[in-house]
């Protein structure tokens, strides 16, 4: 259980997550901690698809 997070951490984990705050805290860490890196994957890879959006908007 995520016993150690401040109220703020709570809220942005829990939206970054898409879950409500109270499974969060009853979630194990390292359930959460998979979750977050799979986000952290997940970023990049948008990060490019819009880099790649923008880059075609400007030559246009």
């Amino acid at each position: 259980m995520l016993k150690q997070l401040s109220p703020e951490t709570a809220i942005k984990l829990a939206k970054e997550l898409v879950i409500p705050i109270e499974q969060l805290v009853h979630t194990p860490r390292h359930i959460v901690l998979a979750k977050l890196a799979e986000l952290a994957k997940q970023q990049p890879e948008a990060a490019k698809t819009e880099d790649a959006d923008d880059e075609k908007e400007s030559n246009s």
